[in-house]
């Protein structure tokens, strides 16, 4: 397993994370590398707009579908 180093974190970050790892019964250590590992499962969003570009979109509703829903939720 990789140790980090972080420098330059402000006090006040650095406190709200020893509370939320109190809070949790973590210790800092183990807290600040489960959040890491959580934000690093998501994709970000340049995956997501990359995903969605690729997705085969021929067989879903036309623009002129959709507006006429729009429009139809409205009345």
């Amino acid at each position: 397993m990789a140790t980090l180093y972080i420098r330059d974190v402000p006090e006040s970050v650095a406190e709200s994370l020893k509370e939320r790892a109190a809070e949790a019964g973590l210790s800092l250590s183990a807290y600040v590398a489960r959040e890491l590992a959580d934000i690093t499962a998501r994709p970000t969003n340049a995956e997501i707009v990359k995903r969605l570009k690729a997705r085969d979109r021929s067989q879903g509703p036309s623009t002129a579908d959709i507006l006429e829903a729009v429009a139809e939720g409205r009345r």
